[in-house]
């Protein structure tokens, strides 16, 4: 009978969701959620016929920690809206200039803000997007879509003969591409759970790029974004396996014929041989999140004269080994890794970057690699940011590495 009841009381919500988004589009009396106020203030404001407990959660809001098999992580925290009438609303303090994201707990069920349209995946969770930009040349503009050259996005197939399937990847090439002229190429590796979806999506690739361009910080280049994930070949419902849910390690559970470093060759020789680039090591970029950040690492190092530029955020260096230990044990143990590291530094690479946040799961692995590069006098430079495994971070990283390459 309980549970017979709670069926009906969601099912009654949703249904009042449902009905009240159709009316609003022919009345116009839709609450206006969120609203970004000049002080830098964001209100939210939620109509739910039935609703007796609204929340919002989101990024822009104490995190709380969390265990996770991982290690200790944070999730966003969570705060009460208050009722007046029908409307249920909640102000916040002033944001910092940046993208967040959110969703509504309404009677317990987790949803989305039905007033706002602007919607990103992670993995198998949506959420809503919202912008906070207080002045010109700010985060939160660095992150919205100006009045600039704009490149262009395209999703593209390859054939990898290494994995043994066609894959497909994302490409941004700059405003101005098509009027002739080769570029140098920055191969922009998501982590665990995303696709070639990500970085556009969630990391803001194409915006960053586009102003950033325009603004000079960063010299023109073409991003090439592939899905790492090696059991599947394109996020999902882009290719014949359908609309299968996905997951954080793996995509459709099935064994691959081979990592990523071993088949990003491939990648390579399709852009080369279809993008007008500069094809030497000088003009070519590597970097990656997370597991994309272990791609970067496994990939340069097993091609150590192929990057001139590689950037680890927040790398899970150690996906190859036992995570139980040091990873300053581990490569002190590893003959392989020591001399595939001995041979990239070699090659000298113009920049070899590290970020993390401090209070990043990853933060010892890094540690531990940070530790062995400076005991053997590898130059490579680091950032440690406020935070942990988010996207926050990952879009400043993407930002300060771009600004940095091909100069």
């Amino acid at each position: 009978m309980i549970r017979k009841k709670l069926f009906l009381g969601l099912l009654s919500l949703t249904v009042a969701v449902a009905a009240s988004a159709q009316e609003a589009l022919w009345s116009g009396s839709q609450v206006q959620s969120p609203v970004v106020n000049s002080d830098g203030t964001v209100t939210f404001n939620v109509s739910i016929p039935g609703a007796t407990k609204v929340e919002v959660t989101g990024d822009f809001l104490p995190p709380v920690k969390i265990d996770t098999p991982m290690g200790a992580a944070e999730r966003p925290g969570t705060v009460a809206l208050t009722q007046t009438g029908n409307v249920w609303s909640y102000t916040t303090a002033p944001l910092a200039p940046e993208l967040y994201s959110y969703s509504l707990i309404v009677n317990g069920m987790s949803m989305l803000d039905p007033s706002n349209v602007y919607v990103n995946r992670d993995v198998a969770a949506m959420t809503n997007i919202f912008i906070v930009s207080r002045e010109a040349g700010d985060k939160g503009q660095l992150y919205q879509v100006n009045e600039v050259p704009h490149g262009d996005v395209a999703k593209v197939w390859y054939d990898s003969p290494t994995l043994k399937m066609k894959r497909r990847m994302t490409v941004y090439t700059p405003a101005g591409y098509d009027k002739g002229g080769d570029y140098p190429v920055l191969y922009l590796l998501h982590g665990a759970g995303g696709d070639e979806d990500a970085w556009t999506t969630l990391g803001r690739a194409a915006q960053i790029l586009d102003n950033m361009i325009a603004s000079g910080r960063a010299v023109p280049m073409i991003v090439v974004m592939p899905n790492g994930n090696t059991d599947c070949q394109a996020a999902p419902r882009a290719w014949s396996r359908g609309m299968y849910q996905p997951s954080f390690m793996a995509s459709v559970n099935q064994k691959p014929v081979a990592t990523m470093d071993e088949s990003f060759t491939d990648i390579i020789a399709y852009v080369e041989s279809h993008y007008r680039v500069k094809a030497d090591k000088q003009h070519r970029a590597i970097c990656g999140l997370s597991m994309g950040g272990w791609h970067s690492y496994a990939t340069s190092r097993r091609y150590p004269k192929l990057f001139d530029y590689v950037g680890l955020f927040s790398a899970a260096v150690s996906m190859g080994g036992d995570r139980e230990k040091s990873y300053y044990d581990l490569v002190k143990n590893d003959k392989e890794i020591q001399q595939q590291l001995a041979t990239l530094f070699a090659a000298k690479p113009k920049l070899y970057w590290i970020g993390i946040g401090k209070t990043d799961f990853l933060y010892d692995q890094n540690t531990g690699l940070r530790r062995y590069l400076t005991e053997k006098g590898y130059p490579y430079e680091y950032l440690e940011t406020e935070g942990g495994h988010i996207w926050r971070n990952w879009r400043d990283y993407l930002t300060i590495f771009a600004g940095k390459i091909f100069k």
